[in-house]
């Protein structure tokens, strides 16, 4: 039996590839937790008196979020936001059901909400309409800037300081290289924990998990005996994007120099503190939608819900 290179007393159960140790189940998970807290803290994400709203899918992530941020943070000060797509096969009512029960565990309160009711329209049918007009924008585009409208709403209406996301390390990785490659700074700075909240319509949005990789998520959901949705959005295969693409070829990288995802986040994080927030945090408040009055970036009349709404032949002011 290998022991615990942390406790010397427990079996080891986990190889923790980057930081070459092998960990039992217990310190495997202090240790997410405990690196969760150290960037909670190096980015000041939220302080004890913040309403914080999770903003869970249902995924492995969002159960290592709740459980996290209960070691954390008083539950009393926190809750949950889901939004439904509305994607045949992928939101399921057993799933849904499941994070109800979850919440209910922990004793935070949970607000649902379907794309259908927000917009007037399931994403599987935002899709459909797109495909008919030859638009061009991909299902997760559509997803993206819906389930982001959605979620900035019920953190307004209820009156929550910061919302915080499940995205772990790979995504993080993942958004980071899209920027680059597409040279958009503008994006790698909003991206960055530090990044100027422009709006005073914008709720905050933080990701305690961002230097947590995916599989190390995994393997505590795994641990903690969590019951998650394991289907993949059918999206991500039947119409690969740049991200698909990228995530394929950085775990390769990954497999073949463990550690790598988390120099890369590490550099860029330097690069963003270094020679671009300075510049962001200078830029005034953004202007105003024209058709429903939220947030939209310089010099456009729609904010990206509206645009893409309208291109659809969508002519509604969506909540924001």
């Amino acid at each position: 039996m290998k022991v615990c290179e942390v406790c010397g007393v427990r079996e080891a159960r986990v190889l923790q590839k980057h930081s070459r140790r092998a960990l039992c189940a217990e310190c495997f998970t202090a240790d997410i937790v405990e690196r969760v807290r150290g960037e909670v803290a190096r980015y000041s994400m939220f302080s004890p008196s913040d309403r914080l709203l999770l903003a869970l899918s249902g995924g492995k992530d969002s159960f290592v979020l709740m459980d996290v941020v209960k070691e954390l943070h008083d539950v009393g000060r926190v809750g949950i936001v889901t939004v439904v797509e509305g994607i045949e096969g992928y939101n399921r009512e057993e799933d849904l059901e499941w994070l109800k029960q979850s919440s209910r565990t922990y004793g935070i309160d949970i607000n649902i909400v379907t794309l259908k009711d927000f917009v007037g329209y399931s994403l599987d049918e935002v899709v459909k309409l797109g495909s008919l007009r030859n638009l061009g924008v991909s299902p997760c585009t559509y997803c993206g800037v819906l389930r982001r409208r959605a979620i900035n709403y019920v953190a307004r209406v209820h009156g929550y300081d910061k919302v915080l996301t499940a995205h772990n390390l790979d995504d993080e990785v993942q958004t980071s290289l899209m920027n680059i490659l597409r040279g958009d700074t503008a994006r790698l700075i909003q991206n960055h924990p530090l990044s100027p909240t422009l709006s005073r319509y914008f709720v905050k949005r933080v990701k305690p998990l961002r230097k947590v990789y995916e599989w190390e998520t995994s393997v505590y959901a795994y641990l903690k005996g969590f019951r998650f949705q394991g289907a993949e959005c059918p999206y991500i295969t039947s119409r690969p994007t740049l991200r698909a693409e990228l995530r394929d070829y950085l775990y390769e990288v990954e497999l073949s120099r463990p550690g790598t995802l988390l120099k890369v986040l590490e550099a860029v994080d330097s690069y963003v503190e270094r020679v671009l927030l300075s510049k962001a945090s200078q830029l005034p408040e953004l202007p105003q939608c024209e058709l429903c009055g939220s947030p939209t970036a310089y010099g456009r009349r729609l904010c990206a819900t509206c645009d893409l709404l309208s291109r659809l032949g969508i002519v509604k002011a969506v909540p924001y």
